[in-house]
């Protein structure tokens, strides 16, 4: 008898480890995440253009941008444990060096409204990791200035496709690595002057790698059909 009552209590105590175990659900899960990075943008058809120009034929080309900084703020929430849907508020920018002319400074910011497709892995972390895709678009202003010139801004839509992976360190906490490709072109203040008519417009959107810090909600579910008691 003793020992079918200490195998019910061992049975009870193993019972009760394996639910401390398991992991937190994605369904009804609200995020804010902080990420930092950088962008890389190709700018190949914006220099051709621009050493294009009768004025600047011939003379020596000036290496494209390395890119420059990154900066997003995500606000999701899961409305199922493989749907997430959110905002990014986001800001980047780069400086374009061209020969015989003043830096020109681009910066692209905005918000981005999107889905993401996601699941979660019981992998790496206590709490699991949760790899994702999306597809995001919204609106976004490519500002652009250079000293002496003056300063130019454009209003268009962006579109990003996002891939990456959020290493869940407890219920509350993890660090999420993310990559944006960006579709976005904006016009360059050279524009204005007339003296750089035809020249093309320039990469607004590019590669933004990106890595930050997630904070979780507490899970609460959207059940559309409740039953009264």
């Amino acid at each position: 008898m003793r020992r079918l009552a200490l195998l019910a209590v061992l049975f009870a105590a193993g019972s009760a480890f394996a639910q401390d175990e398991e992991l937190s659900p994605l369904n009804g899960v609200g995020r804010i995440s902080v990420e930092a990075g950088w962008r890389h943008s190709s700018n190949g058809t914006f220099y051709d253009s621009f050493y294009a120009l009768p004025a600047y034929q011939g003379v020596q080309r000036s290496p494209e941008s390395p890119g420059g900084p990154f900066l997003a703020g995500s606000f999701a929430y899961a409305v199922t444990d493989f749907i997430e849907l959110g905002i990014d508020l986001f800001a980047t920018g780069e400086q374009l060096q061209l020969t015989g002319a003043p830096t020109l400074t681009n910066i692209t910011y905005g918000a981005l409204v999107g889905v993401r497709f996601q699941t979660l892995l019981d992998i790496l972390t206590p709490e699991g990791v949760v790899p994702f895709i999306g597809l995001q678009t919204g609106p976004t202003l490519a500002y652009s200035t250079a000293e002496g010139v003056g300063s130019r801004e454009l209003f268009t839509q962006a579109w990003a496709g996002t891939v990456g992976a959020t290493f869940r360190f407890s219920a509350q906490w993890g660090l999420t690595a993310e990559y944006r490709l960006a579709f976005a072109r904006g016009q360059s203040v050279f524009n204005n002057k007339p003296e750089f008519k035809g020249l093309a417009s320039y990469n607004a959107g590019g590669s933004w790698f990106a890595l930050g810090v997630t904070y979780f909600f507490a899970s609460d579910p959207i059940r559309p059909f409740s039953s009264t008691p």
